[in-house]
């Protein structure tokens, strides 16, 4: 399961304060700054001067009742009771922002973020938190749904098409990922390579593992070229395609492999290289 960007950033934030000694200071500060956020979106709500900016507000609200209770979850400061109680607010403004301004791709986009959020930190069933696959898809379901009225509302919305990659990703549609991905490669080529080239290589192991010899050389190929990271959190694509470039004996291409990693700084297990080299007769 892939962790959200904010979550990862909120916990690595987390550790530097808790190493420096300021873990409660920290915690006290991140959920102050949602009470200001719930409070000033609340004054602008009613002061707004149209629909749109009411949205807005509505949006921004929203958001920050999600942030709160997502955040106090993930450190358990709240019970699953608060943490539903808060969600239930979220969801409520988004939906007034988007009866609001239905138009709107971001009020689209929020609300599914709202609900991605959910599934990929803890589920509540029954009153108690829970980690199913189930469950998760359960809430994945609206999030897809909210991610395509933004893309359909505003075709470049980057990253509305990221979270629905990961979604297909995380739900095992790879093909779809690939294709959500290639919308955010030309959009944002940062964030879209790296995404792309690890669903490429994640689809090579599933095709690997169906003995899909040709699709999985043909993706773990396209991992490399997209520019794989191999860097212990992504999919390493370089050591099982040289595993079935040995196998097929295409030593050459195999050889190929090696030199794109070593000049990557890419890591080869040494007893993949070792059969490289007897079986091929080469030493590079």
């Amino acid at each position: 399961m892939k962790a959200s960007p904010k979550i990862a950033g909120l916990l690595c934030a987390s550790l530097l304060l808790f190493l420096a000694g300021c873990v409660g200071m920290a915690r006290s500060w991140y959920l102050s700054s949602y009470d200001r956020d719930i409070s000033s979106s609340t004054s602008a709500i009613e002061t707004a001067r149209d629909d749109a900016q009411r949205a807005a507000a509505y949006t921004n609200r929203g958001g920050a009742y999600s942030e709160k209770a997502r955040y106090s979850r993930a450190f358990k400061l709240i019970s699953p009771d608060e943490y539903a109680r808060l969600f239930g607010l979220a969801i409520k403004d988004h939906d007034q922002a988007i009866a609001l301004d239905p138009a709107s791709a971001e009020a689209y986009y929020r609300r599914g973020e709202a609900y991605y959020d959910r599934a990929d930190l803890e589920t509540v069933v029954d009153g108690k938190l829970v980690v199913s696959d189930a469950a998760r898809k359960a809430w994945f379901a609206p999030a897809a749904a909210d991610f395509r009225q933004a893309v359909e509302k505003d075709g470049r919305h980057d990253l509305a098409w990221d979270r629905l990659g990961l979604i297909h990703e995380m739900t095992g549609e790879l093909d779809q990922a690939i294709s959500d991905y290639t919308q955010v490669l030309a959009l944002n080529p940062k964030l879209g390579r790296a995404r792309l080239a690890d669903a490429y290589c994640d689809r090579g192991g599933s095709d690997q593992k169906e003995k899909k010899h040709d699709a999985a050389i043909a993706d773990y190929e396209k991992s490399i070229e997209t520019g794989a990271s191999a860097d212990g959190c992504s999919c390493d694509p370089y050591n099982p395609l040289l595993v079935l470039y040995n196998q097929d004996r295409s030593y050459d291409q195999g050889w190929e492999v090696v030199h794109k990693a070593r000049k990557s700084g890419k890591w080869i297990e040494p007893g993949f290289l070792d059969r490289l080299k007897k079986e091929s007769g080469r030493s590079n």
